[in-house]
């Protein structure tokens, strides 16, 4: 169990200029305002080798959350390292099969750009980098905000997906921070920790008995994951099963919707291959 986290921001500048006096004229604000509550007296129960999640809208405290969580465990920042100057396959340390497994599971697999510098790639591609890089450096925690922000969905849900299979070999913990809530079943976390904002936070834990798959979906609906099999996801060296991205929703609201439907209708609702209602 961590310490009590409480975070507040003043308002108050600590100078105040010509331009700030009328500011705060312009819009009514007092010389006292109230401080910015991100939280107050908050306990987490985080413990080594889990993944913690940390959601919400923009604004709304994750990122100062993850921070100070992050000093408690004393997390390495993957954003923050200084990245080196050489190829992404001399970056890491390790035996050869063992770098290019890791790489591949941050979709990093394209043998060119394995001989390519960390200053020659995309945003995304660097974002992807010093996660693998992290992981390589042997920390106990680690720690990244705006988790996949720079990359588009299917990637992101992919790189989630084999993220958490790296926690797990790996038996590092994971500290992230994300606005984007639709990678919570891929990452399935230990810990989900949901910022609502005004002070306003939630925390919830996967079962220690329950099942990786669906666990996630569990802590937040109660309702089971029945996943719809679509296939294999190939992208960037990433090979994943994939689910029905709305999988969750159907085999929850579908099942609500198609009673709803049968009562009020003497004919039943055509049915799309996936599972869920058509629309008509």
């Amino acid at each position: 169990m961590l310490d009590p986290i409480t975070i507040r921001y003043d308002f108050r500048p600590a100078t105040r200029s010509l331009a700030i006096g009328q500011v705060s004229d312009l819009f009514g604000l007092l010389a006292e305002e109230p401080p910015h509550l991100i939280a107050d007296n908050v306990t987490l129960d985080v413990k080594p080798g889990q993944l913690v999640l940390f959601t919400g809208p923009s604004g709304s405290g994750k990122s100062s959350l993850l921070r100070a969580v992050g000093r408690q465990v004393d997390a390495r920042d993957a954003m923050a390292l200084e990245l080196p100057d050489r190829p992404l396959i001399d970056a890491l340390a390790g035996p050869v099969p063992e770098r290019l497994d890791r790489l591949s599971a941050c979709g990093l697999s394209e043998a060119r750009l394995l001989l390519r510098r960390p200053c020659e790639l995309s945003d995304g591609q660097r974002y992807r980098f010093r996660i693998a890089y992290a992981l390589s450096r042997g920390a106990s925690f680690l720690m990244a905000d705006e988790f996949a922000a720079y990359l588009d969905r299917t990637l992101a849900k992919v790189l989630a997906f084999n993220l958490r299979k790296l926690v797990d070999r790996a038996g590092v913990g994971m500290l992230l921070a994300t606005t984007h809530d639709d990678v919570t079943d891929d990452l399935d976390p230990d810990v989900w920790v949901h910022c609502h904002g005004e002070g306003r936070i939630e925390a919830r834990y996967r079962d220690a008995g329950s099942k990786k798959n669906g666990s996630a979906l569990a802590m937040r609906s109660g309702c089971p994951k029945v996943p719809v099999p679509t296939g294999r996801t190939s992208l960037g060296g990433i090979i994943a099963a994939t689910t029905s991205p709305s999988s969750a929703a159907s085999s929850c609201s579908g099942m609500a919707a198609g009673r709803s439907a049968s009562a009020s209708s003497p004919a039943r609702r055509p049915r799309s291959p996936c599972g869920r209602s058509s629309s008509v």
